[in-house]
């Protein structure tokens, strides 16, 4: 099948039968080969698991070479929020391809990201018809909460990860996540990392794989 996103596919090995999907949504001005790099040990563990690594649906508006979720040229909070809410919408007609490809269910389904995927990650989380199996977030902040409150119908659960040390993404961030999904009752752990800066380090990659473990079993 061809998805309507450029999709790079991990598939399990010796044609194990699939039974669960990780989505793996990349960072602004990234590409699928980027996030695709956190399967090549959580793979090993997870052995009838198919990972998805999409690119953006469009061209970084600052880099050629990579994509965006949305675009970031303009500041405008409102601007913002319209180009993630088209992306949104893309992101969700890829999942419904990837359960009618592979049979499965939003339960079996783990959707994880990296910074602006992270974002991407977290609408999708609480915004779906049916909550996934979980959301898995590094180093990413919600986008716009007035907007997203009034849109959550589902009760998928978060771990999100930040490093102490972010330039790009403030951790602040983390805790203002924290306090929102929280007074929405929605099941959350976070983890703060110490002396880390704006990337997925093995201590967050390794976190990040023992609760996918833990939720799709």
């Amino acid at each position: 099948m061809k998805f309507c996103l450029e999709t790079l596919i991990v598939n399990p090995e010796e044609n194990k039968e699939i039974k669960n999907a990780v989505i793996l949504l990349h960072g602004y001005g990234g590409d699928g080969k980027d996030i695709s790099m956190l399967t090549l040990n959580w793979k090993r563990f997870m052995p009838n698991t198919v990972f998805l690594c999409p690119n953006g649906y469009e061209k970084c508006s600052i880099n050629p070479n990579g994509f965006q979720w949305f675009d970031l040229s303009q500041e405008n909070e409102e601007y913002i929020l319209g180009e993630s809410l088209k992306s949104e919408k893309k992101l969700k007609e890829f999942i419904n391809q990837v359960r009618n490809e592979y049979k499965l269910d939003n339960s079996n389904i783990c959707l994880s990201g990296f910074s602006q995927g992270c974002m991407m990650a977290i609408n999708i989380g609480l915004t779906e018809s049916h909550a996934l199996s979980c959301v898995v977030g590094f180093s990413g902040k919600i986008i716009n909460k007035g907007n997203l409150e009034k849109r959550i119908i589902s009760k998928t659960k978060f771990l999100l990860i930040h490093g102490d040390m972010d330039q790009v993404v403030s951790p602040n961030n983390l805790l203002e996540a924290k306090d929102f999904l929280e007074r929405n009752k929605i099941n959350i752990d976070i983890k703060m990392l110490k002396n880390c800066e704006h990337h997925i380090t093995v201590e967050a990659s390794s976190l990040a794989l023992q609760y996918i473990k833990k939720n799709l079993e």
